[in-house]
């Protein structure tokens, strides 16, 4: 159960408004409680995808679409992230279950999702008070962050009928290049850091092993913990980059988005976690941990961290050039481009020290 009163919604943003009548219309009957009147409330977190809690009074559902303007065509796929979620909660508990998938765009704008709503706490850049009083709060949640996303990667995708999600062979090297040319497309100047990079990656590329569903986005940020228990997870979000392909690469991503108190302040203005906290995990115990859990390899792992920072260089990029062609107005993005160069940065220091930063 949730804390009396809490609340995790936020009035809607003025920009990302939509026409909730014409919604609630769309919903009437095609959902338990949609007859019901409707409120609209939104999910203030993340800097992607628009996500808006639906309040039908006695029931209530999470719904998900791309982020205003123009958006990269692989990414932000509500009918990808629907096609996940409508069958891998039957054998991984932690992924919400969706409901239902709208694309057409005349009901509120874009493509969207209707799923169900998990109740818990998000931990971001600062640890919440509901945890502040249990001393070894940042370590069972790391355990338990790297714990389902071992036991994620156990998951038969094809049992649930998810083999012709993604094309496994050649994984790693379709997101080398892939990220490196959305990166030309969403740069606003040339920076020969993110050139150097690149040939690293393609220099180091290793060969990969097994096959498994990858999750594309895994860090603290886009998991949910229980209210009472800073090591139970309640929920993974954010699954509209899922498919098939190297495990280690998901890995990679949790490695770019951690933080330890020894990291330079540019890498830790980009860690998705709270900071300077020397309680949690370091990246090596993470490693440490997902390696006995799962019995998989990752002698290769600092070129998963390597391409998990170059992938953020141009995710940042992508939201930030948004923001200037007016896109979006999120004042959170206007600093974005400062972070730019700074975890290119990151990214070619991991490269040539030899080290996970």
């Amino acid at each position: 159960m949730h804390p009396a009163g809490y609340d995790d919604t936020i009035d809607v943003r003025p920009d990302e408004r939509f026409d909730e009548a014409r919604l609630a219309a769309y919903l009437a009957g095609r959902l338990p409680g949609s007859d019901a009147p409707l409120r609209v409330r939104q999910f203030g977190g993340g800097v992607a995808n628009l996500t808006y809690l639906l309040d039908f009074g006695d029931h209530q559902y999470v719904l998900r679409r791309p982020p205003l303007g123009p958006v990269a065509r692989s990414a932000h796929d509500m009918g990808r992230e629907y096609r996940v979620l409508s069958v891998l909660w039957q054998a991984f508990p932690l992924a919400p279950r969706a409901y239902l998938y709208c694309d057409d765009p005349e009901v509120i704008g874009a493509p969207f999702l209707v799923m169900e709503r998990r109740r818990g706490i998000v931990v971001r850049r600062s640890l919440p008070p509901e945890f502040a009083h249990i001393p070894d709060a940042p370590r069972r949640m790391s355990e338990a962050l790297i714990d389902a996303l071992a036991d994620f990667h156990g998951v038969d995708y094809r049992a649930l009928g998810l083999e012709g999600l993604g094309k496994p062979a050649g994984f790693i090297h379709r997101q080398v290049e892939g990220w490196y040319r959305r990166w030309h497309d969403a740069r606003t100047e040339p920076l020969p850091l993110m050139d150097d990079v690149y040939r690293w990656l393609l220099e180091h590329e290793p060969e990969g092993g097994d096959a498994t569903l990858v999750h594309n986005d895994f860090k603290l940020d886009n998991v949910m913990l229980a209210f009472d228990d800073p090591g139970r997870v309640v929920a993974i979000f954010d699954w509209d980059m899922c498919t098939l392909g190297d495990p280690l690469s998901d890995l990679g991503a949790l490695l770019t988005y951690w933080s330890q108190p020894d990291d330079p302040p540019y890498v830790q203005m980009t860690s998705m976690m709270p900071v300077g906290d020397e309680r949690f995990l370091t990246r090596r115990q993470l490693v440490e941990r997902y390696a006995e859990r799962t019995g998989r390899d990752v002698s290769h792992i600092r070129f998963y961290h390597v391409l998990g920072l170059f992938r953020l260089v141009v995710i940042i990029a992508q939201i930030y050039i948004r923001y200037l062609r007016g896109q979006t107005r999120d004042p959170r993005f206007a600093a974005l481009g400062q972070l730019i160069p700074l975890v290119a940065r990151a990214a070619h220091s991991v490269a040539t020290s030899g080290r996970l930063a």
